[in-house]
């Protein structure tokens, strides 16, 4: 029996994984571990990988229970994607009107719309780039060779040739 990556038993008849699924959104490359890896991986080589680490702390963000832990997140993303200050400032509208003083009363969406804006700049531009990069192609090239070994091939086996790649 061949699993997938979480352990569950391999079928043809799942619903799109890995790659396939990434290459169908931008919200499915996001929501899964793996692609947000590997999009941070081409990102960083492109220089802008504060969007998606910027996307990523405002999606932790919206969780955070609490008014203090609020307050200490919300100055935490401001200090580092905000701020004219910021070691990985993000491009976005409006970052001016968004001062310090809104840090005292967070909100769980108080970065949305700055949010939205990164999203769509990974949208309609970096995404589209990451479909086509080496990182994209030959993760799917990897993932469609191990879809295509034999079944009777052994765990250590495919263990073998995934980390000797």
């Amino acid at each position: 029996e061949i699993n997938d990556s979480e352990g569950h038993p391999s079928s043809s008849h799942q619903t799109l994984k890995g790659t396939s699924k990434w290459a169908t959104s931008l919200e499915n490359l996001l929501e899964d571990p793996e692609g947000v890896k590997r999009f941070r991986e081409f990102l960083k080589k492109e220089f802008s990988e504060e969007n998606v680490l910027f996307w990523l702390a405002c999606e932790e963000f919206k969780k955070t229970q609490g008014k203090k832990q609020m307050q200490e997140k919300a100055k935490e993303i401001y200090m580092t994607f905000l701020s004219s200050k910021a070691s990985s400032q993000v491009n976005v509208e409006g970052q001016s009107r968004l001062n310090e003083t809104i840090l005292e009363t967070p909100h769980p969406l108080m970065f949305q719309k700055l949010q939205d804006q990164i999203f769509n700049l990974m949208k309609y531009d970096s995404y589209s780039r990451f479909l086509k990069s080496d990182i994209f192609l030959n993760h799917k090239k990897s993932e469609e060779q191990e879809e295509n070994s034999p079944e009777a091939q052994t765990a250590a086996k495919r263990a073998s040739r995934i980390y000797n790649t």
